[in-house]
């Protein structure tokens, strides 16, 4: 077997000991009485949980799948449309200086405000309905990505932009063959940030009148004091993310394979 070969498969039993670790420590704290179970269910009892509601909408009237399809759509709607807006934006203000000088004092309004603090503005403009929802996860996942980009131009190494000067490259130019492939980096790690955060955001986004979704589902739980049900959701959201975050390092090493 390859040196490679043998480290996938070391990451792999090293990562599933660490689960394996975690599950240990929380059922042993479940039974020596540390966790009570009346707030807290047991690792086993998830799981059950999880296998009933595969195929059974109680008691929150819908399925996993149900409700991870619902969830899904709404946090890509909103985590792709910060993307086609935020790290065009970031780009431009990270090397125009017009750009930055008009965009940037917004910007840094914005930027402090938390996402869950636009609700009730929300809900006047637009209502309850998705649209209102994939705004609310919209602005979870702008502010990275604007961030990210306009770090990366501003990181590029001036030697690079000199030597493009000298040959004879006009600021488009330099723009579009310098400054964005060295920013490819960190405006994959914003995309990264945002991916979280559009997840994060989700339950939320979902307290809005919603009748289906993780986030919807997360709150039924609460409302029945069902724990064994809140934290199937939030395990089905934590996995999600953490497997599209994989699958977006794949997508890295193809797009910008230099940064290993």
């Amino acid at each position: 077997m390859s040196k490679a070969g043998r480290q996938l498969i070391k990451k792999i039993l090293l990562g599933c000991l660490g689960v394996a670790m975690f599950l240990g420590i929380w059922q042993l704290l479940m039974t020596v009485g540390i966790i009570s179970q009346r707030t807290m269910s047991t690792p086993g009892q998830v799981m059950e949980t999880f296998l009933v509601k595969l195929s059974s909408p109680d008691p929150d009237g819908a399925t996993v799948q149900e409700h991870f399809w619902s969830s899904l759509k709404l946090a890509m709607a909103g985590f792709f449309s910060a993307i086609l807006v935020g790290i065009p934006m970031g780009l431009v203000m990270g090397y125009y200086r017009t750009a930055r000088r008009l965009l940037n004092p917004v910007f840094e309004i914005i930027r402090p405000i938390p996402p869950i603090a636009w609700i009730p503005i929300v809900i006047l403009f637009l209502g309850i309905g998705m649209p209102a929802k994939v705004f609310i996860v919209f602005m979870a996942a702008f502010v990275p990505c604007v961030i990210n980009s306009y770090t990366g131009v501003k990181q590029t190494n001036p030697v690079y932009i000199q030597a493009a000067k000298t040959m004879g490259a006009g600021h488009w130019r330099i723009f579009t063959r310098v400054c964005i492939p060295s920013a490819v980096p960190m405006v994959f790690t914003g995309i990264r940030i945002s991916l979280g955060s559009s997840w994060s955001t989700l339950v939320a986004a979902e307290m809005l009148a919603s009748t289906n979704g993780l986030g919807y589902m997360i709150q039924m739980g609460r409302t029945m004091i069902r724990p064994d049900t809140i934290v199937v959701g939030m395990l089905v959201i934590g996995c999600t993310g953490a497997l599209m975050s994989i699958l977006l390092g794949r997508v890295e090493q193809h797009i910008a394979p230099w940064r290993d």
